[in-house]
């Protein structure tokens, strides 16, 4: 792994052997808040209780901003998210996510709790923050829950196409309860009609830094089955 600055000046890392960052260079916090807090959390700000999957936990980013979102909107958050190779507590230790977030409320203690809770059960970190993380293959993994919102944050389909199947869709459009959402970076003509395909109603959004376009799929509230 290698650490890198990006345009905001916040970190991401690099995956050597896939010629990969884990988020935009262009920034890495600009563009989590962008594609799945703007663009999907805050689709559910009338809504108490939120179940959110994240394909992907990598640096803890996103569950970093959504835990904070919970916090700050007295909103009740069951963060579910899956990782088959997660970064080391030290390299977590490395990222300057906390001290970017230093405005918000315990960002820095709550950084370290989300990479230290343990894998494979449910942790509550709060009143407002449920925790699981699942150590696994996701090609292979069948959901045990029902979700509000998907952040779909794989390495991108030319990295790995197994994340990126009709299947692997179909699967997460039945893993959602009607008029859920899932949001990615990702604007390929060949994942819109993949997304269609599962039964999503699809929305191309301005992108973030870097980015022209981003994709949110919903799932009808009717006809949904």
């Amino acid at each position: 792994m290698e650490l890198v600055i990006t345009g905001d000046g916040s970190h991401t890392l690099r995956v050597p052997d896939l010629h990969e960052h884990y988020h935009s260079t262009f920034g890495a916090i600009t563009e989590s808040k962008h594609v799945f807090i703007e663009a999907g959390l805050k689709m559910f700000v009338s809504k108490p209780k939120i179940v959110i999957f994240e394909i992907g936990f990598g640096t803890g980013l996103n569950a970093l901003l959504s835990s904070l979102y919970a916090l700050e909107n007295n909103v009740e958050i069951s963060y579910y998210a899956i990782e088959l190779n997660p970064i080391s507590i030290r390299t977590a230790n490395s990222l300057n996510y906390p001290q970017l977030l230093k405005d918000k409320v315990n960002a820095g203690s709550l950084f370290q709790t989300l990479h230290d809770a343990p894998w494979d059960r449910t942790v509550n970190l709060d009143q407002h923050i449920h925790l699981h993380k699942i150590q696994g293959d996701f090609t292979v993994f069948s959901p045990f829950f029902k979700c509000d919102l998907i952040y779909f944050d794989a390495f991108g389909p030319e990295k790995q196409p197994e994340m990126w199947t009709p299947d692997i869709f179909k699967s997460l459009y039945h893993c959602l309860n009607p008029g859920g959402i899932l949001t990615t970076y990702c604007v390929k003509g060949d994942i819109k009609r993949r997304l269609k395909l599962a039964g999503f109603v699809i929305e191309k959004l301005p992108g973030p830094p870097g980015k022209r376009e981003m994709l949110r799929g919903i799932v009808p509230e009717k006809n949904y089955s």
